[in-house]
């Protein structure tokens, strides 16, 4: 990946992927590319070295492998605007890792994805969604799920079932 994140064919444009979290979402994928493809060694190189986040967004992200990075420009709080990490449980559900007024722990979950980036643990698919890599899944498998359960419990289930 290469080249400027921001459109330059208008001020606006730039203005609204500023807005989406272009720039962060563009770095996390160049990141992400360069340590999948090789081009830069992965680091670090074991589970155990990871953080107690990471560790815990990959155990969530075991079984869909797909991970996205939202924000919202409409509400009140600003910490509820912040980029947050969602992991897809499935199709209908999401865990969320943001708690409203604490802008630490959402920071803490979005430095923890820049950590599997880092560790060539996803890809980037497009816009801000990202997958595991087949290193990702493997290193998902050695985690038990007991030892990081504190730190998945600090996410939210947010989405919606079938059942009435």
């Amino acid at each position: 990946m290469s080249g400027d994140p921001l459109p330059s064919h208008s001020e606006s444009e730039s203005w609204k992927a500023l807005g989406r979290g272009g720039p962060t979402i563009w770095a996390l994928a160049q990141l992400a590319g360069q340590r999948w493809s090789g081009t830069e060694r992965p680091s670090p190189d074991s589970v155990d070295k990871l953080s107690p986040e990471a560790r815990a967004l990959l155990s969530v992200a075991r079984q869909h492998g797909v991970i996205e990075l939202k924000a919202t420009n409409v509400a009140f709080d600003s910490t509820e605007r912040l980029l947050t990490v969602h992991v897809h449980l499935d199709e209908h559900r999401q865990m969320r890792f943001r708690k409203v007024g604490n802008a630490r722990l959402t920071i803490r979950y979005l430095e923890a994805f820049r950590e599997l980036c880092g560790a060539g643990l996803v890809i980037h698919q497009l816009y801000q969604e990202f997958c595991l890599s087949a290193r990702g899944f493997e290193w998902a498998d050695r985690i038990d799920r007991n030892d990081v359960a504190d730190w998945i419990d600090r996410g939210e289930v947010v989405g919606w079932t079938d059942d009435p």
